[in-house]
């Protein structure tokens, strides 16, 4: 069973580390929370018993260190825990990563190929790689899977169907093709994944500093010394840093705020209403999981587009995938390089898939507002923008709509036909009345507002002026560079389990031939599908 570590700054300024020996403790308590000293006790109490509880049934006994943990929490509430209203915050709750592939594994001096990110892109290049034979190294700064068991909630499932999972040689071979894999299913798929062909994975190991040399070498200053390379690939994504805006910093200091990479659900969030900032793909499905289990919601509500899940009887990503969709790449893209920019539709593969329509969850008690764009005293103004937010992310889903009716009409398909969506709630205002956050029982705002890439590591003219890498289809400008696995790198697939084989394949056939390798039929197989 993995362990928890747990830090409480207690209301006086008093640090107090401990341990549970089961996550369960996950569902009582989180990162960043502030908690009322008898609320804290509480639950750091249930949650320990919770955990006691786990040991015995695994065990058949219960644990005497998750009781006496929880009796030193006790200890330390009533002497520094202040009055029973005072505020503690909870500054660490980190599960002990898993087991490395090879801990033992030595870091070589020289490599042709370094991998930066053991992701699933950075796993996907190793895969043609290691088929082409060609010596390489991946770095991973945590673990294999690390983003996806530290910076997803305990109810997260994909909102693509399982059939669309084609890693390299590694399709989805589950029983349910046509649903979407939870948290823990995927985890155990991409670790599945790397053991498939042992890849040469580092794990624990930071790439500190990456130069790139007037002599076509590039060296890589590591956590455990450095290494140098003839190619390098950066398969590290775009989500480098979480987007706090700076109007986080005018709201009352007794509000928790947590942005959407750490909230894990909805039991572990402070007593009160809950506010959600941003709409987007995860905004939307955090203001769901949060709704759906009981608590009083508010989200603020922006641009971001939505799309049905089904329609005249299929999946919408299955119509889409038989309308090549998802075979357009950047450059037929009517929108070009600014479709990297665009919002994720939303919509959920949660309980087998469905819609998120906002209205439906505004008439069952969810209160929608426009964008968030002012706080004050503890009073939040929004923009007068709602109904036109809404309207828009339904002109969306019916513009989809519309295609596949044309796609349908076109290739004289006899499908059901579905009556057109009718909005079920209209907004009796346009969502700019102000939420006083103490009056509304507020306790938490999540910001769902995104990440900002961080490339400042990597020494290289290989960026444009915005800081982004300046590439086609992953391969810089700097000869011996690569990027991988970035939104829209080649097509809407390259950051997704549907589409990373494909831009693998594609730049393990340029490392190939910058090193006069011959390239193997399997990855041949990928370029050609």
């Amino acid at each position: 069973m993995p362990t928890v570590d747990i830090r409480i700054r207690w209301a006086d300024g008093t640090v107090q580390d401990g341990e549970s020996p089961s996550r369960v403790i996950e569902r009582h308590i989180t990162s960043g929370a502030l908690y009322p000293r008898d609320e804290l006790r509480r639950r750091l109490a249930d949650g320990l018993a919770a955990a006691s509880d786990r040991v015995r049934e695994r065990f058949g006994m219960a644990c005497t260190q998750a009781m006496a943990q929880s009796q030193e929490f006790e200890l330390a509430a009533l002497q520094h825990g202040g009055d029973p209203e005072s505020l503690s915050r909870v500054e660490l709750v980190k599960v002990s990563p898993p087991a490395p592939l090879h801990p033992h594994r030595r870091l070589p001096r020289h490599v042709s190929v370094a991998v930066i990110g053991g992701g699933q892109a950075g796993l996907s290049i190793s895969r043609y790689l290691t088929d082409a034979d060609i010596d390489h190294v991946v770095i991973e700064r945590e673990h294999i899977a690390a983003t996806w068991t530290t910076q997803r909630w305990d109810s997260f499932c994909l909102v693509t169907p399982n059939w669309q999972c084609r890693l390299p040689g590694f399709p989805y071979r589950g029983d349910d093709p046509e649903g979407f894999m939870v948290r823990e299913q995927i985890i155990a798929y991409l670790r599945g994944f790397a053991t498939s062909f042992a890849p040469p994975v580092h794990e624990g190991v930071a790439v500190k500093r990456l130069t790139a040399h007037r002599d076509a070498a590039f060296e890589l200053e590591t956590s455990r010394g450095t290494l140098t390379a003839d190619q390098v690939v950066l398969a590290v994504g775009s989500y480098h840093r979480a987007v706090l805006p700076r109007l986080a910093e005018r709201l009352p200091t007794r509000v928790t705020q947590l942005h959407s990479s750490a909230y894990k659900n909805p039991e572990s969030l402070p007593d009160g209403a809950v506010l959600v900032v941003g709409s987007g793909q995860s905004g939307a499905q955090i203001a769901e999981d949060l709704h759906l289990a009981g608590r009083d919601v508010h989200l603020a509500v922006g641009s971001a587009p939505r799309v049905a899940r089904f329609y005249r009887g299929r999946d919408c990503v299955a119509w889409l995938e038989d309308m090549g969709h998802y075979d357009m790449s950047i450059d037929d893209h009517p929108e070009g390089v600014g479709a990297r920019k665009e919002a994720n539709h939303y919509v959920t593969g949660r309980d087998g898939g469905r819609d998120i329509d906002l209205r439906t969850h505004a008439r069952s008690g969810m209160t929608l507002h426009g964008r968030l764009v002012t706080a004050e005293s503890g009073v939040l103004g929004f923009a007068p923008d709602l109904v036109a937010n809404l309207d828009r992310a339904d002109e969306t889903s019916q513009r989809i709509k519309d295609r596949i009716d044309h796609w349908i009409a076109e290739q004289r398909i006899d499908a059901p036909v579905e009556a057109p969506y009718v909005p079920v709630w209209v907004p009796e205002g346009d969502g700019s009345a102000p939420l006083d956050l103490a009056a509304g029982g507020v306790s938490t705002v999540i910001w769902a507002t995104g990440f900002l890439s961080d490339w400042a590591f990597v020494d290289a003219p290989a960026f444009d002026g915005r800081g982004y890498p300046s590439h086609h289809r992953g391969v810089t400008s700097v000869p011996g560079l690569y990027v991988l696995g970035l939104s829209w790198l080649h097509t809407w697939g390259s950051a997704r389990f549907a589409g990373i084989a494909r831009d693998a394949a594609y730049l393990a056939e340029c490392i190939c031939e910058r090193a006069a390798a011959p390239f193997g039929t399997g990855a041949a197989d990928e370029l050609a599908a």
